[in-house]
């Protein structure tokens, strides 16, 4: 299990714990219970597909899964005490060995598939894609001896991340598995997957995680006491990783800038539309200049919803459902909201691709939103 020295890790989130290192899982008790009922009845699959939106709790079920599958006697098993007895949990204590091994990368009978150091010689960086040289070393993993003779577990997250030739490479191990072992595939988007790659695999989907249970997730990933915990969840989407990008990133006071822009439009607000585009200027705001722009998409998909009928359970930020309301009376103002979220995304990943200065981008992205707000109130 063997990881490349001193790279940053591509599956961990800034300010959580790693899904490996995660205590609880929160919220997916019946994909849990499905694994368990399969496991229990000797129909183990060789391949499971785990799938949902980011950030759901995916990465940390694979590694609990892993844990359970490394430390359990199989079904039937005889030792020194008599066949073992039928599991009802997929929990292992904290201070198993397995457990101890796993959150130091160091247990021999989990290999974790994920990207590594690009192709260059000295070059310190992560690639963007999971290379098949990756899929290499999972395959020498396989000729290694595992010294108790249990399971092996292959863990790839995520899947969506490989390129043609390492998806290709896995699937062979996929259709000619080794004895004894077991993958799980996370995937956030398990249509860019191969067919066939899909077709060995037996699914579980996570769905978003409700209020009360991202709040629960929230504290078991250090965040205790947290504000506004439902504001937080919709503009999260239910999701525990996107919430603590959010989170420590101070996404949700920007989405509250944001709000606060247009709450008189087409009057905005042009003071806090100048301030929040200059608070996304500079290289050494690179991040802040994702975070806005990933939160003026979602205000205008929240646009578009509320046009459609779908009102937001809770407000993201004060005073927003008046103003969905208003902009967003009807289908026909919702059809135009969703339209315009496109086109204003697809400007705004050319203004980046083409260098141009953020503040304009951003505030090219309010007149815009300004215009169509007074085309809707005229």
């Amino acid at each position: 299990m063997a990881e490349p020295d001193d790279l940053p890790e591509p599956d961990r989130i800034e300010g959580a714990p790693h899904p490996r290192e995660t205590g609880q899982l929160v919220g997916h008790a019946a994909a849990e219970a499905a694994f368990l009922d399969a496991y229990n009845a000797g129909r183990l699959h060789h391949a499971w597909l785990i799938t949902g939106p980011r950030g759901v709790g995916k990465a940390t079920l694979a590694w609990k899964i892993a844990r359970f599958l490394r430390a359990a006697p199989a079904p039937g098993e005889v030792g020194l005490f008599g066949e073992a007895p039928t599991p009802a949990t997929l929990e292992i204590a904290a201070d198993h060995p397995v457990a101890r091994r796993s959150r130091a990368l160091a247990e021999p009978g989990i290999f974790l598939l994920r990207r590594g150091p690009r192709d260059k010689p000295n070059d310190d960086k992560i690639a963007a894609e999971i290379l098949v040289k990756e899929v290499r070393r999972m395959r020498a993993f396989f000729d290694l001896s595992v010294i108790d003779g249990g399971r092996r577990v292959v863990i790839v997250d995520a899947a969506d991340e490989m390129n043609p030739q390492a998806a290709n490479a896995l699937l062979k191990s996929l259709e000619e598995p080794p004895s004894g072992t077991v993958f799980l595939l996370v995937s956030h988007q398990p249509s860019r997957l191969l067919p066939t790659i899909r077709s060995r695999c037996r699914a579980l989907r996570l769905d978003p995680l409700a209020a009360p249970d991202l709040a629960r997730a929230l504290e078991g990933a250090g965040l205790d006491g947290v504000e506004n915990t439902e504001a937080l969840g919709e503009l999260a989407g239910g999701s525990v990783g996107e919430a603590l990008q959010l989170f420590h990133q101070g996404g949700l006071e920007a989405y509250r800038e944001i709000v606060a822009t247009f709450a008189n439009a087409p009057r905005y607000d042009r003071l806090r539309a100048i301030a929040l585009a200059n608070s996304a200027t500079g290289a050494a705001n690179a991040t802040r200049f994702d975070l806005v722009l990933r939160l003026f998409a979602l205000f205008l998909a929240r646009l578009a919803r509320a046009g459609a009928g779908h009102l937001p359970a809770f407000e993201a930020a004060p005073g927003e459902a008046a103003l969905l309301g208003r902009l967003a009376p009807d289908a026909r103002a919702g059809r135009v909201w969703a339209g315009l979220q496109q086109e204003l995304t697809a400007r705004a990943a050319h203004g980046r691709a083409v260098n141009l200065d953020p503040a304009a981008v951003i505030l090219d992205m309010v007149f815009r939103i300004n215009e169509a707000a007074e085309a809707r109130v005229a």
